[in-house]
């Protein structure tokens, strides 16, 4: 006879960053997908939008994530050295929401006792929990392995960064250990991001082949990469394209990334001979 758990194993899906201008996951439309106090503005919104077919009621609170070099995200209890959380200065409402299909709801974010803000930056991540519906004793699925039975619920998430700036950013970026490998299916680029300073980069990769005769031609381009504090550098690797007529033995790459609010940008060249 199996033994049952007495506690349903819960298994949580966090996503925590997209590159679309649109942030979406499962039937949940979050927009935008991140917020940036940095001016005099007190308050901004948040619009949620429900694209599926059934009601659906969501949780919202705040998590802290430190990032990694490679660019993954670990919830932590206790900012690490040299990172500050957000959650201090915001406060939102509401805070759980229930949406009909294709209905929307508007969550508004206010900074709060911003007197106590010291120069730099301040971060943390509002978490959207789609919150199950209840079912009757006994009428969960299970799942046996091992000779356990098990209950297995799996709960989606979606979180965006709400980021408080105060003072003036001294921050700079450039690039670094570019290197180009063909072997692959497709020519795949590898490089790091270097950041310093008081504040987070996000921005675009845009990357162009030079070819001898001067002619240009983008081989990739990659949006919303991003470098937060405290990190001094980011791993990062994406497959290039638009590269079948083109030849990658001669000419250069000319990789630029940018910040999306038009702050600091940086070029590096990687040569081809």
């Amino acid at each position: 006879m199996f033994k049952k758990l007495p506690t349903p194993l819960f298994l949580f899906c966090i996503f925590i960053f997209s590159s679309l201008s649109n942030y979406a996951q499962g039937d949940l439309m979050i927009m935008p997908k991140r917020l940036v106090f940095d001016g005099s503005e007190r308050s901004q919104e948040i619009n949620l939008a429900n694209t599926g077919k059934d009601t659906a009621v969501y949780a919202i609170s705040f998590v802290n994530y430190v990032m990694t070099e490679a660019g993954d995200f670990k919830q932590v209890e206790e900012p690490v050295e040299g990172q500050r959380f957000a959650t201090d200065f915001l406060r939102y409402f509401p805070r759980r929401v229930t949406l009909a299909p294709n209905e929307s709801q508007t969550i508004r974010v206010q900074l709060t006792r911003t007197g106590n803000l010291e120069q730099g930056e301040y971060r943390s991540h509002m978490y959207f929990r789609a919150v199950e519906e209840q079912t009757a004793l006994g009428a969960e699925e299970t799942k046996e392995t091992d000779g356990i039975s098990i209950n297995i619920k799996t709960v989606f998430g979606i979180s965006i960064p709400i980021i408080i700036r105060e003072g003036k950013s001294t921050t700079e970026i450039n690039l670094s250990d570019l290197s180009l490998d063909t072997n692959g299916e497709k020519p795949k680029l590898s490089l790091v991001i270097n950041r310093s300073g008081n504040m987070s980069v996000y921005g675009n990769l845009t990357v162009n082949h030079i070819a001898p005769n001067g002619s240009q031609t983008e081989v990739g381009q990659v949006k919303g990469i991003s470098v937060y504090t405290p990190n001094a550098k980011r791993f990062f690797s994406f497959d290039l394209r638009n590269t079948s007529e083109i030849d990658l033995s001669s000419g250069t790459l000319e990789v630029s990334y940018s910040e999306d609010d038009g702050g600091n940008s940086t070029t590096k060249e990687i040569s081809l001979k």
